[in-house]
């Protein structure tokens, strides 16, 4: 099968915005702040279990992120980016729990940078992208979700909260797991 142009422009843009976020921006911010220490700082053996702790937040969050990226492209059969979402709603794997995976595996990642650098200026990035990010929901995105997908949205929206997942997945009225 031959791979159109549109396919890889999916890949590059599902890679291109989280690296910004999560690699250069972090990167900038420990070279201009000068303001790290690995484990905060503190000494043998308790920086050793900060920065595993660190470390560990770090790959839980890149694994959901990859995860939610491959539901994005192969079932919603678009992008993490605005200018190309996915054409379907996701609902199921992580989604089933939360309306956001993607951001929250982002401040996954985020949140164990600041911990294992021991960074203040990582963990303000932190706090800043998820107040950008909780506006963009809040006032674009959801309205715009409506607009698209109409009542299949609103009742996913009823039933999955926007960022503290749930205990248990939602099954969907239709019980149609992978739309």
């Amino acid at each position: 099968m031959v791979k159109k142009h549109g396919d890889t422009a999916f890949r590059v843009t599902s890679f291109f915005i989280p690296f910004t976020v999560l690699v250069i921006i972090p990167v900038l911010l420990l070279m201009f702040t000068r303001g790290f220490r690995f484990g905060w700082g503190l000494g043998l053996p308790y920086n050793a279990i900060v920065i595993c702790i660190g470390s560990v937040t770090i790959m839980a969050g890149l694994c959901l992120l990859i995860a939610t990226n491959v539901l994005f492209i192969s079932i919603g059969k678009g992008t993490l980016a605005p200018w190309a979402p996915p054409k379907k709603l996701v609902v199921n794997g992580p989604y089933r729990y939360v309306r956001n995976p993607m951001i929250s595996s982002v401040l996954m990642v985020l949140l164990g940078e600041s911990i294992v650098f021991g960074s203040m200026a990582i963990l303000i990035w932190f706090v800043v992208f998820f107040f950008i990010d909780h506006m963009y929901f809040v006032l674009w995105e959801e309205p715009e979700l409506v607009k698209r997908f109409g009542d299949d949205y609103l009742q996913y929206k009823n039933n999955v909260p926007r960022w503290i997942p749930r205990l248990s997945p939602w099954k969907n009225g239709g019980g149609d797991e992978d739309r």
